[in-house]
């Protein structure tokens, strides 16, 4: 017999979607990040729907990230170019004929990753005689094991110290530059790098360049690299980052929140507000994040259609790009693009005002 239904009645199937599905982080999850760091997820993602990238660094991601360097970045025999090197030896012989004569530079590289960026622009310098020791600096304590063994590798006679920074959140520590005897601060030169295109990563560049100016003397150089050009012309073809490290970000966050694969998809597209490339995990149902671990009680409701952010880059025009080191407190004292200027290789002082 047929069943009548009032019109204000439900269906079954209509009850079904409005049940909001859970997601608990992962144990590992709260075993790769502090009480601080997760609550600044939590914070990043219940104010603009983000979780920074910088924090996919940890953990297994360090081996997602090292992966994808040496199998798509590193230059081949048979021609494959990177960027960096080739802009890093370019640019050599301006860095070099600024230290004075008979003095040795302090390289200071944040953002060290596995550190082969460097390799040949540390191997010629130390072969002048002109490097007093390298500090590797990351987010990513796994990443620093990988830079480690490489440097230690490379350079064994070289000093090495490294340590986890956020560079975003605080300024180079002044304990690496301390005299060991008298504790009183070296006056050795600094030459800090923050390649691999970071900078366009970096959720708020300005705090960024901020923190790299008071960690700086008036003879230290910042040397940083980005991409070029507008990001609201993007093709909309996903290459290089924008391709494969975004795909083992996707997977990454999924497995460490606890969001199925069924209840999400991947967008990447252009970002009007953040002038940025993004690719998103946008959901297809509504979801509660659980977070409960660590004396931390929250829980974070996020709707079908919303999108968090999980990596981001954006490009430089030259008339923005000066107006970020300026607003900064630095001066740009020299840059350089590579063949195609796509890249742009920025060489900063602290400015004379």
């Amino acid at each position: 017999m047929a069943q009548n239904f009032h019109s204000n009645s439900q269906l079954p199937s209509d009850i079904s979607t409005t049940i909001s599905r859970t997601a608990k982080p992962s144990s590992e999850f709260y075993s790769l990040f502090s009480e601080e760091e997760v609550l600044g997820i939590i914070d990043a993602l219940e104010v603009r729907r983000e979780i920074p990238l910088k924090y996919s660094y940890k953990g297994r991601g360090a081996k997602s990230w090292n992966d994808f360097y040496l199998k798509y970045v590193i230059p081949r025999w048979y021609g494959r170019a990177n960027v960096e090197i080739d802009l890093l030896k370019n640019n050599f012989k301006y860095l070099n004929s600024n230290i004075q004569p008979g003095n040795k530079v302090n390289i200071v590289d944040v953002g060290a990753g596995n550190s082969y960026p460097v390799k040949k622009f540390i191997y010629k310098l130390n072969k002048l005689g002109k490097v007093n020791k390298y500090i590797a600096l990351d987010i990513s304590e796994e990443l620093l094991d990988v830079s480690r063994k490489n440097f230690k590798k490379w350079f064994p006679l070289v000093e090495f110290l490294s340590s986890t920074i956020d560079i975003e959140n605080s300024c180079v520590p002044k304990i690496f530059f301390q005299n060991q005897t008298s504790l009183e601060i070296d006056g050795t030169a600094k030459i800090f790098l923050h390649l691999g295109v970071t900078i366009g990563n970096h959720q708020n560049r300005d705090e960024v360049l901020k923190n790299f100016r008071d960690s700086m003397g008036k003879n230290d150089f910042l040397v940083f690299t980005n991409e070029t050009g507008s990001n609201s012309q993007w093709d909309g073809i996903v290459r290089g980052g924008c391709k494969y490290h975004v795909e083992e970000i996707y997977a990454w966050v999924k497995n460490k929140i606890g969001i199925k694969s069924e209840d999400c998809e991947l967008v990447r597209k252009y970002d009007l507000k953040t002038d940025s490339i993004v690719a998103n995990l946008k959901l297809i149902n509504d979801y509660t994040i659980d977070f409960s671990r660590m004396g931390i009680d929250k829980n974070l409701e996020i709707f079908e259609g919303e999108e968090i952010t999980i990596w981001r880059h954006h490009k430089y025009e030259m008339p923005k790009l000066m107006q970020e080191i300026e607003r900064s407190g630095l001066q740009l004292v020299h840059y350089s693009t590579d063949k195609y200027k796509s890249h742009i290789m920025a060489i900063c002082k602290v400015a004379s005002n």
